[in-house]
């Protein structure tokens, strides 16, 4: 019996009974703030958060069902991509990139903090410096003159960007809206399974096997 025993201790490598350990472990702590988390999901709860916090949070929800059953699969020896989550994985991605456009629309700025007077600048230097020969004050001018013309194109080209940003910053609300209703539309089929958290019990009997 010993024999038998060590031969199949030998069977499986040291590196794979680590693996299965932390992947076991991992599981439970998955699970306890998975749990942890839905708590806090509640309609009431979601619906006192901004559109696009309430975005995240259904993310996340979707994010992690879609990895639990992917985990699931893979202990069933299923190849994930083979199987009709794919699809799914592809969807949360898409919807990942739209859900992180929103977020840097959100925090872009709309309007510089700070803004020079280079013809006031200019006069300031130049009363400054009262020795300058009539060469070097023609020379100032000049320089004035073409800072203001390249000011007027910047302000110009600026005031175009913030138009933009402005009507893009106008839709982040729409688009997170948008966002919320698709995820819940996803997560409707998925919330279920998650509470009885199958795929945890499933893993780790066969881990144990």
């Amino acid at each position: 019996m010993e024999s038998g025993s060590s031969s199949a201790k030998k069977i499986i490598p040291d590196s794979v009974m680590e693996a299965v350990k932390r992947t076991s472990s991992n599981i439970d702590e998955v699970k306890a703030n998975f749990v942890e988390f839905l708590k806090y999901c509640d309609t009431e709860t979601l619906s006192q958060l901004e559109p696009l916090e309430r975005a995240q949070a259904l993310f996340l929800i979707a994010k992690a069902n879609t990895t639990l059953v992917t985990l699931r699969l893979r202990c069933k020896g299923v190849n994930p991509d083979n199987h009709p989550v794919r699809k799914e994985i592809e969807r949360l991605s898409l919807y990942e990139e739209k859900l992180q456009k929103c977020m840097d629309l959100s925090k872009a700025p709309l309007r510089p903090s700070a803004t020079i007077n280079p013809m006031a600048a200019a006069r300031f230097i130049e009363h400054s410096l009262p020795d300058l020969s009539p060469e070097q004050k023609k020379s100032m001018r000049e320089i004035n003159r073409r800072e203001v013309t390249r000011i007027k194109y910047v302000d110009r080209s600026v005031q175009k960007k913030r138009k933009y940003q402005s009507s893009e910053k106008q839709s982040v609300r729409a688009a997170a809206q948008e966002f919320l209703e698709k995820a819940a539309l996803h997560n409707s089929g998925l919330i279920l399974w998650v509470c009885h958290m199958d795929c945890v019990y499933c893993s780790r009997s066969m881990f144990k096997q």
